[in-house]
């Protein structure tokens, strides 16, 4: 029997929308929404009939049945923390997205549209998988120089778990077995250190912790940043936008597309090739403490995510980092491929369903 699996991946402007049957996609599509449809919804989960109702006129006009889908899956949102792995839409997670309880995020629709699309089915199956909140820090890792503030699991989960296990596939060797560090680099930057299954430690990628990267600023000098809070010139909002959004490339030389950033840096832009140099070194340096974390014992270190096709960078970073072992890349990201793989895992029983 063949499991047909629709994947539906929300972004801030966009939805990413494919049908597989079992590993082979048959249909893919990005939604593009522009930004006068996305400012007349006041939040996140006000979008959500808007969202829905694209996608299901998408497919209609592609010619695909919804009756014909076993499962429908959505990229996991902000909820609570959890270990990574599979989760079938409950109440108790419907109920966290549609209130936002661990913040806004248009990945919080994923779950929400999954579900209600496959309650029109008979006999399918709502799913999320590996959400951003993935939670397997050692409790070490919590721990900062204040107990206000500890450190929080908000990274690429379900990218690196998908490049760490195809990586671990590729050398003929189980994931679980291996010690890797994973450097997802995209419009963030995530830096997982993955032992024998779990990542023990990666830095928060959205709220401002680690490397900065196109679109945020990653860690800052916290005394600075405090008196720039209350200097009176900037909102809350504002500084957010700086930390998350406002921040890294798109603060220094003013565009976050790294591949134009690269173009212009061999051009000759001098500036732009400065700050390119001090993103890819950040990077380094956290690789660096993601190999101190796994006590110098590592399998690979794997280098993905759009920045990762940009040869510049990539081997600014490699010249800091080959001493630590086998460097290998795997440019781009798949997270519509990593979420039908992993609802295909549960409709043919190889893998475990969890409750949230």
């Amino acid at each position: 029997m063949k499991y047909k699996i629709l994947v539906i991946n929300p972004g801030s402007t966009s939805t990413k929308i494919a049908v597989y049957e079992d590993e082979q996609p048959v249909f893919q599509k990005t939604l593009r929404h522009s930004t006068a449809e996305i400012e007349q919804f006041p939040t996140v989960p006000s979008q959500y009939s808007f969202r829905k109702e694209t996608i299901l006129k998408e497919l209609a006009d592609a010619g695909i049945s919804i009756n014909d889908l076993n499962a429908v899956i959505g990229r996991g949102g902000v909820v609570k923390p959890v270990e990574s792995g599979v989760y079938e839409v409950n109440d108790a997670l419907k109920n966290d997205l549609n209130h936002s309880r661990m913040g806004q995020h248009a990945s919080n629709l994923g779950g929400l549209i999954a579900d209600d699309i496959a309650r029109m089915i008979p006999n399918a199956r709502a799913f999320i998988a590996d959400p951003v909140v993935v939670d397997e820090l050692d409790d070490v890792a919590r721990i900062t120089g204040h107990p206000l503030l500890p450190h929080q699991s908000i990274f690429h989960a379900l990218n690196q778990k998908a490049i760490a296990r195809k990586f671990a596939k590729d050398t003929g060797r189980r994931y679980e077995d291996l010690n890797l560090i994973v450097a997802h680099l995209g419009g963030g930057i995530s830096i997982g250190a993955h032992r024998k299954g779990r990542i023990i430690d990666v830095n928060n990628a959205l709220n401002g912790y680690g490397p900065f990267s196109p679109e945020r600023a990653g860690t800052l000098p916290a005394f600075q940043l405090a008196e720039l809070c209350f200097s009176g010139n900037y909102t809350i909002d504002e500084v957010r936008a700086m930390i998350t959004g406002k921040g890294g490339l798109v603060a220094h030389i003013g565009i976050n597309d790294v591949q134009d950033a690269c173009k212009r840096a061999n051009e000759g832009d001098a500036n732009i090739a400065r700050v390119l140099k001090a993103m890819a070194y950040g990077i380094a340096k956290a690789i660096g403490s993601a190999y101190a974390v796994l006590k110098g014992k590592t399998d690979g270190i794997l280098l993905t995510g759009g920045i990762a096709y940009n040869d510049l960078v990539v081997k600014e970073i490699v010249e800091h980092i080959e001493s630590f072992g086998i460097v290998v890349i795997y440019p781009g990201e798949d997270e519509m491929g990593a979420l039908a793989m992993n609802a295909l895992g549960v409709l043919k029983g190889e893998m475990q369903c969890k409750v949230y």
